[in-house]
């Protein structure tokens, strides 16, 4: 059920490019309504069922209650489709602007993983802003596995975001991500470490993971660690980095330079 979620989101995110072939205005309207509906009727029955499971007491809520919760996270979602869409267009602009291999947009949108996994992000994270439990990560596991991208549905990414390549990434969930950075494979934007309770148990709902701000690049395999690590506006964090203190707006980070010794044969 889930994985027809994420094919309607799809549909819906760029209709004509997925779902069913439309051919005029009229017939794509048409199977835009036709996408919105069944999206909400797969929809619902999963929040009820959703709202139904705690997962950190255990207790669920009353039938009625979940299905009156389901009932006004869908209308708020509908009304968010528009927002999110959005979003996702610039997003498949700026993987057009962002890889110089892309001939025509319609490419970053039909064969991007990045944007394939983004996709998902968008509207799974705001299911997750509408508390909405347990299904919001299923979706974005879903994208995981198609696409080796791991963006868990909490964390806030700003607008024309780009994963070039993409295998490998992840993104926790409390990772703060600007305007129009561009992240390449490998990255990894997670936690330091974790806080425990008095009690020894997990803390849960802080700030674990980094923060980048507008116009950010990060490249291949760098990795950034910590909820107080913010790398400015307009740095560049190069490949194979690792990170785990901030940085001001404008800086290149590098690692240590490579030494190359030649030997005759």
């Amino acid at each position: 059920m889930a994985r027809r979620l994420v094919e309607r989101m799809r549909w819906l995110a760029f209709p004509g490019f997925f779902g069913p072939r439309v051919a005029g205005v009229e017939e794509l309207e048409a199977s835009l309504h036709r996408a919105l509906g069944e999206l909400i009727e797969l929809l619902r029955p999963q929040l009820e069922i959703a709202f139904a499971y705690e997962p950190l007491d255990g207790s669920g809520c009353p039938a009625a209650e979940a299905a009156r919760r389901a009932t006004e996270v869908a209308a708020r979602f509908v009304e968010r489709i528009p927002a999110v869409r959005a979003l996702l267009a610039g997003d498949a602009v700026a993987g057009f602007e962002g890889d110089p291999a892309v001939v025509h947009p319609d490419e970053a949108i039909l064969v991007h993983p990045g944007l394939a996994a983004t996709i998902v992000h968008r509207f799974a994270h705001e299911l997750h802003a509408a508390g909405v439990p347990l299904l919001p990560r299923l979706l974005a596991e879903i994208a995981h596995a198609e696409t080796g991208i791991d963006i868990h549905p909490g964390a806030g990414i700003g607008e024309s975001f780009f994963i070039d390549h993409g295998t490998g990434v992840v993104i926790g969930e409390t990772a703060r991500i600007g305007d129009r950075c561009r992240i390449y494979q490998g990255v990894t934007l997670g936690a330091s470490r974790f806080e425990t309770e008095p009690d020894g148990r997990l803390r849960r709902g802080y700030q674990r993971h980094p923060t980048l701000e507008d116009d950010v690049i990060v490249y291949a395999g760098a990795t950034i660690l910590g909820g107080d690590t913010v790398v400015g506006r307009g740095s560049v964090v190069n490949g194979g980095v690792f990170l785990t203190q901030s940085v001001p707006a404008g800086s290149i980070v590098s690692g240590p330079s490579l030494e190359i010794r030649l030997r005759a044969k």
